[in-house]
C-alpha cells in the first residue's frame, strides 16, 4: 500500500485547545491527523467520538514514536513543552508548540539547536499573529502608513481563572508580547515588571510590564486576573497615525486614527519648541475573517513542505520567552530593569 503523501499530524493534549487543533488540521489540504494523545481518557473519548479515524494514545511518547506520525503538535502545560518537543525532534518529527514555547530561554536554545541539526521545522502557536486584525496592523506598519512606531500599550484583563503553575504574566502576556515582537522592528533592550499576589496565592495575579528598545519605542503591558470586566485593548502610536485594536469588538476591531503631534521651531525664538496636535479622520479597515488557527495549520504544513521557516518560528518563540523570563527576574528584584 502506498504511504499517505499528506503530512501526518499527531496532536498531544486534548484539553481546551487540542480539539480546535485537531479540527483545523483536519481541514488543511496536504495534512491528516493520524493520532491524538492525552493522559485523560474522557478527553480521548471526546476526540474519538468526533474523529473516529484518529488513533488515540494515553502515552504521548507512543504517539511520537508511531510510524504514521510525521509532525507533532504540542498543546500541554508549559512545563511539559521541553521534554515532549525534545523527544519529538530527536525522533525526527517536526514540531508545533503551544505558547509560550518553553519555561526558559535555555530550554528554547536546546530545541532550536536540535531542530537546526536535524533540519526540522520548529514553530510556535502565537495565534494572534494570524488573526485578520493583527495581519492588517502589520500591513499598515510595513507599508509605512503609521510612520515610526513610538509606543505599544496593551491591556489584557479579566476576572479570570487563577493558574497554579504560572503567574499572570506567563498566562496572559505572551499574546501581546508576540504581537509587539512582530510590529516593533527593533530588538528589545530591557524589561522591568512589578506585580502582586493576593488571596494567599504564591504567583502574581496582577502585573505591569515595561519593555524598552534600541530605538525610541517603548511598550507597556497590564495583565490582571482580578478585573471586573474583560478588556483586550492595544494602542499603537506612530509618528504619522495611531491604531486602537479592541479584540472584544464584534466587527470594527481595528481603528486607524489620523492623529498625531507636529513639532515645529518658532522662527522668532529658535530655542523654543512648539508642539501642535494634528487631528484627522478615523477609519476601520476591512479584516479577513479566516480563522487564525486554520492559518497556523496551513503555515505549519507549508513550512514543512517547502523546507522554510514559518512566520512564528522558534526564534520568535524564544524572543517572547526571553521577555517573560526577564519579567520574572524583575519581579523578584522589586521592578529593577533587567537587560536583554
Amino acid at each position: 500500500m502506498t504511504r499517505d503523501s499528506r503530512l501526518q499530524i499527531g496532536v498531544i493534549g486534548a484539553g481546551y485547545w487540542g480539539p480546535n487543533l485537531v479540527r483545523n488540521f483536519s481541514l488543511v489540504s496536504g495534512a491528516v491527523v493520524t493520532g491524538v494523545a492525552d493522559t485523560q481518557q474522557k478527553r480521548l473519548d471526546f476526540i474519538g467520538a468526533r474523529h473516529p479515524a484518529v488513533r488515540l494514545y494515553r502515552d504521548p511518547l507512543a504517539l511520537i514514536g508511531a510510524a504514521d506520525t510525521d509532525a507533532v503538535v504540542i498543546s500541554t502545560p508549559v512545563e511539559t513543552h521541553f521534554g515532549l518537543a525534545r523527544a519529538a525532534l530527536e525522533a525526527g518529527k517536526h514540531v508545533l508548540l503551544e505558547k509560550p514555547m518553553c519555561a526558559s530561554t535555555a530550554q528554547c536554545d536546546q530545541l532550536l539547536a536540535l531542530a537546526k541539526a536535524r533540519r526540522l521545522v520548529l514553530m510556535v502557536d502565537h495565534t494572534f499573529l494570524y488573526t485578520g486584525a493583527v495581519r492588517k496592523i502589520r500591513e499598515l506598519i510595513v507599508t509605512g502608513e503609521l510612520g515610526e512606531i513610538l509606543y505599544f500599550d496593551s491591556v489584557r484583563v479579566n476576572l479570570g481563572l487563577f493558574q497554579h503553575d504560572v503567574n499572570v504574566i506567563w498566562d496572559l502576556a505572551p499574546h501581546d508580547v508576540s504581537i509587539m515582537d512582530a510590529v516593533i522592528a527593533a530588538p528589545a533592550k530591557g524589561v522591568s515588571a512589578i506585580g502582586r499576589s493576593h488571596f494567599g496565592t504564591t504567583v502574581e495575579n496582577i502585573a505591569y510590564l515595561t519593555v524598552t528598545f534600541d530605538n525610541a519605542a517603548i511598550a507597556h503591558f497590564h495583565v490582571n486576573w482580578l478585573a471586573p470586566v474583560k478588556v483586550r485593548m492595544t494602542l499603537i502610536g506612530g509618528s504619522k497615525k495611531m491604531i486602537v485594536y479592541d479584540d472584544t469588538e464584534p466587527s470594527e476591531k481595528v481603528k486607524v486614527y489620523d492623529k498625531g503631534v507636529v513639532v515645529t521651531s518658532d522662527v522668532e525664538e529658535v530655542r523654543r519648541t512648539l508642539v501642535q496636535y494634528r487631528t484627522g479622520d478615523m477609519y476601520a479597515p476591512r479584516l479577513d475573517g479566516t480563522e487564525a488557527l486554520y492559518l497556523i495549520a496551513e503555515e505549519f504544513v507549508a513550512a514543512v513542505r517547502d523546507g522554510r521557516k514559518p512566520l512564528t518560528d522558534g526564534e520568535s518563540g524564544r524572543r517572547v520567552v526571553s521577555i517573560l523570563e526577564a519579567a520574572d527576574k524583575s519581579l523578584a528584584s522589586g521592578g529593577q530593569l533587567v537587560p536583554l
